[in-house]
């Protein structure tokens, strides 16, 4: 058994600290009718959309993760525990983890999603997904070793494929990645890597649709094309990757790429957990919950963040957007149901509030969707600079990344271009 001893408070179980998990533990901690329990596979929280910014040397990264233990230091009524749950015994009301069984009064799954290469392994075991910054610190190597591997090649051939980048997918991550790798090519080429010319370096942005960005307005999908087309990536729309074997992307129109690198951005499937019923997943492996975000078929049992889909909202009949500002909703309104449950007043139906969305192609240039405003260009970057600072975690990482951010805009040069590796034992 996991080691938590029971107290006469109900003790709420929550698997995930990602803005949903983190953000709910926050608020339930707030109130000591409650023992919290967070059950993550790291000890540190990541912020995932700037997950980019550390595999394109920009930014440390220690900058955008958080140790969970800091976050609670003074908060007496949460246990944290580190491991991998296998699975859970609803009829029981316990979890299996690796570590071992723990019972709970309410579990709430935040368990994220995960990459989806939709069932294609040999895509799966080469190409690289960005859903942790490890993956991120990964990907940063990969590029580097290989502009490394580049000076000393013996054939053009070969010097072009480790050069050559495909992003696939045209959604917010795509488009950050493909301008960063573009921009990457523009200034800091050119400095470290003299013997190269940054000419032959190909960067290509692979859409299955019409268009990129294509949960954003029109007017935010053309202004990220236009943006991009400005940093010579090559764009290819209405076009899916069925194939990639370490050297050579295949499309499914039978035309080819040679390349060393895929980075795989082209969708995402829930990580749902072992042990609930089949019917309580839809598509995408997501889980369906009711407006109060309990799993369907169950009274103890929630749902929150990207894993959770929920279709009784009118405005989102197809579920809410798999966005941190739908968690961060979520997981509010799930916590103060919580205390209402505990002072035996009615529960509130959920909400979604849609803030806008937004998505940075490279220096002075973003887009921005509001509700009622769009805009693109230089004030919508620093708009995106000034919500992503403000939702950061710790002072001390605010103000390491403004002062990174500043050091690269005035240089015109990332200072993080470290080739750090895991020592493999013999």
């Amino acid at each position: 058994m996991i080691n938590i001893p029971r107290s006469s408070q109900p003790r709420v179980v929550i698997i995930g600290g990602g803005f949903a998990g983190l953000s709910l533990a926050r608020k339930l901690t707030q109130n000591v009718d409650f023992q919290v329990v967070l059950i993550d596979k790291n000890n540190f929280y990541q912020f995932q959309p700037l997950f980019y910014q550390v595999a394109m040397a920009g930014l440390e990264p220690s900058s955008i993760v958080f140790p969970f233990r800091k976050i609670f230091q003074k908060k007496s009524n949460i246990f944290l525990r580190f491991t991998t749950v296998l699975s859970v015994q609803s009829a029981e009301n316990k979890i299996v983890t690796e570590l071992g069984e723990l019972e709970y009064d309410y579990l709430v799954i935040a368990t994220g999603v995960e990459t989806n290469f939709f069932g294609n392994e040999l895509i799966a075991r080469h190409a690289i997904p960005m859903k942790t910054v490890s993956e991120a610190l990964f990907l940063r190597n990969a590029i580097l070793e290989d502009y490394e591997k580049a000076l000393v090649a013996e054939s053009e051939e070969l010097r072009q494929s480790l050069l050559d980048v495909v992003v696939v997918g045209g959604g917010p991550t795509g488009v950050e990645v493909a301008g960063a790798l573009a921009e990457m090519k523009k200034y800091v080429l050119p400095k470290d890597y003299r013997e190269l010319k940054a000419d032959e370096i190909d960067i290509y942005l692979v859409q299955g649709g019409s268009r990129l960005l294509d949960s954003m307005s029109e007017e935010a999908s053309q202004s990220a094309e236009d943006f991009l087309s400005q940093l010579n990536v090559k764009i290819i729309k209405n076009m899916r990757v069925v194939n990639f074997d370490g050297d050579t992307v295949t499309m499914e129109d039978g035309s080819t790429i040679r390349c060393k690198k895929v980075i795989w951005a082209a969708g995402i499937c829930g990580n749902p957990l072992q042990g609930l019923p089949p019917d309580a997943l839809v598509r995408g492996k997501r889980v369906k919950v009711n407006a109060y975000h309990q799993v369907e078929g169950f009274q103890n049992i929630y749902a929150l963040g990207d894993i959770a889909y929920m279709d009784s909202d009118a405005n989102n009949p197809n579920g809410h957007p798999q966005l941190a500002q739908a968690a961060i909703q979520q997981a509010n309104s799930l916590a103060a149901n919580f205390v209402r449950s505990q002072k035996h007043q009615k529960l509130r139906e959920f909400k979604y509030k849609n803030l806008g969305s937004m998505a940075t192609v490279g220096r002075n240039l973003a887009v921005v969707d509001l509700p009622n405003f769009k805009f693109q260009g230089f004030f919508a970057w620093l708009v995106w600079l000034f919500v992503h600072l403000f939702s950061i975690l710790g002072m001390k990482n605010k103000l390491f990344i403004f002062l990174n951010w500043i050091s690269n805009y005035v240089t015109y040069d990332q200072s993080l271009r470290l080739l750090i590796k895991p020592r493999i034992k013999p």
